[in-house]
């Protein structure tokens, strides 16, 4: 890769020569991978109002990426360990009420968070390892990685297809679904441990500060554009990529995080839905439904 690449404008060219090398391809894998699985976990997470469930697990990602560099087992470890297990201790809190539960995964999260602070204090390595924890790049992912990525995905997806359609009842009215006999407590905890894991994958692309943009913006934006479940959520899934995708593109071309890229174009897409929403329902005639986010 040449120090400084430069956008031809010839688009054929400039994607060849991009992807001419592995770590590239490699970077535009992992990406969609990364994007289908955040984009569909997402939308449950706008549906179900777990942002702040979905936050937490995303910043409890630094300290294990941070911690698990700071043993030598490798960050990735540290991202699917703490991920998946902050994803648990959510889940046995919930039920102890709103107030108590927010203010317990809080106090949880602030202490996580300075421990990771800590322990990438203590690291002696490269001083770029913090910041790409944290906002994300796409040099040296490896093919193991995708692979890895690619298994992971698959079974979260699987996992949400299995349980997809109890889940959105319990999601939509708990506690008609309860009383018709669907498990709500059992799939809101497979549910965030789908969460922890789908979280993991994101982090190593984006960074853990702004995994939480890419799992919740596209999905904001497609539940703002439409009601329809099935509509929203393929439309989720379609915005995730484009912002990936097209974050990859101009990180490619410019010395700045991967992760501010990403999150801005999730971030413009989201600001033009409510733009469109605006205008179509000041239309005679044209009401717009929207899905509860």
């Amino acid at each position: 890769m040449s120090a400084d690449p430069l956008w031809s404008w010839n688009l054929v060219g400039d994607v060849r020569q991009m992807w001419s090398y592995p770590f590239m391809v490699n970077a535009f894998r992992a990406g969609a991978i990364v994007a289908v699985v955040s984009a569909a976990v997402g939308w449950f997470v706008v549906l179900r109002r777990q942002t702040f469930a979905a936050h937490t697990v995303s910043a409890v990602a630094f300290p294990g990426a941070a911690g698990a560099v700071l043993l030598g087992v490798g960050a990735v470890s540290g991202y699917f360990t703490l991920c998946v297990a902050a994803a648990l201790v959510i889940a046995a809190l919930r039920g102890t009420g709103d107030r108590e539960e927010s203010a317990l995964t809080g106090t949880v999260q602030a202490f996580l968070l300075a421990c990771g602070y800590l322990f990438t204090a203590l690291y002696k390595g490269l001083l770029e390892g913090p910041q790409t924890i944290l906002f994300g790049t796409f040099l040296g992912i490896t093919t193991t990685q995708v692979t890895v990525l690619l298994g992971v995905g698959i079974a979260v997806l699987a996992v949400l297809a299995l349980i997809g359609r109890p889940l959105l009842f319990a999601s939509v009215d708990p506690r008609v679904a309860a009383a018709r006999g669907v498990p709500v407590r059992a799939l809101s905890v497979v549910f965030l441990v789908l969460l922890g894991a789908a979280t993991a994958e994101a982090s190593q692309i984006t960074g853990t500060l702004l995994v939480f943009a890419l799992m919740v913006i596209p999905a904001a934006t497609a539940q703002t554009l439409t009601a329809r479940p099935a509509a929203s959520l393929l439309l989720a899934v379609a915005l995730a990529l484009v912002a990936t995708w097209a974050g990859l593109i101009a990180a490619y071309y410019s010395p700045y995080p991967l992760g501010f890229f990403v999150t801005s174009f999730a971030f413009a897409g989201y600001v033009l839905a409510l733009g469109t929403r605006a205008v179509r329902t000041a239309l005679p005639g044209r009401p717009v439904g929207e899905v509860a986010s």
